[in-house]
């Protein structure tokens, strides 16, 4: 029960920074820093690179044990993901409706207004309970910043 609890509090940690961090890019990002002073806003930015590279100090990992499919799997989420986020300052309201599709992908319950993408559902299918949980977590912390920058899609 310990080690469960251990692995449980890990993950939040986890959760935690990942949060801070897209908090962090998300204020270097905004679009208020235009309606201020560029002394200000440069002040803001140093403050905000100081913040992220002392969060990015600190490491949290729990590991989870796979064999070589689920492996394989989880590196191709991975690609998925990573594809999308580099997408989202260059066209977020395409990277929004791409993060939903992988997320119906996820979920027994999906937005009907959108679709599934189903190689990424193939995807996350092979992959590991925890690895899907954390996907599922990851997607949803996506659209939660793509939803920061003020981002909606015409449904």
């Amino acid at each position: 029960m310990r080690v469960e609890r251990l692995r449980k509090d890990t993950v939040r940690i986890e959760e935690e920074k990942d949060s801070l961090l897209s908090t962090l890019d998300s204020i270097k990002h905004s679009e208020l820093l235009l309606d201020i002073s560029e002394c200000d806003k440069d002040d803001i930015t140093r403050y905000a690179d100081r913040i992220l590279s002392r969060a990015m100090t600190v490491e949290v990992t729990v590991r989870t044990d796979r064999d070589h499919q689920q492996e394989e799997a989880l590196y191709q989420v991975n690609m998925y993901i990573d594809q999308l986020v580099m997408s989202v300052h260059n066209d977020a309201v395409s990277a929004h409706s791409r993060c939903q599709t992988y997320m119906n992908a996820c979920t027994s319950q999906p937005d009907p207004n959108a679709g599934t993408d189903k190689n990424f559902e193939t995807a996350i299918l092979g992959c590991t309970l925890d690895d899907q949980k954390r996907v599922k977590k990851r997607l949803q912390g996506l659209l939660d910043y793509i939803a920061k920058l003020n981002v909606t899609t015409c449904s």
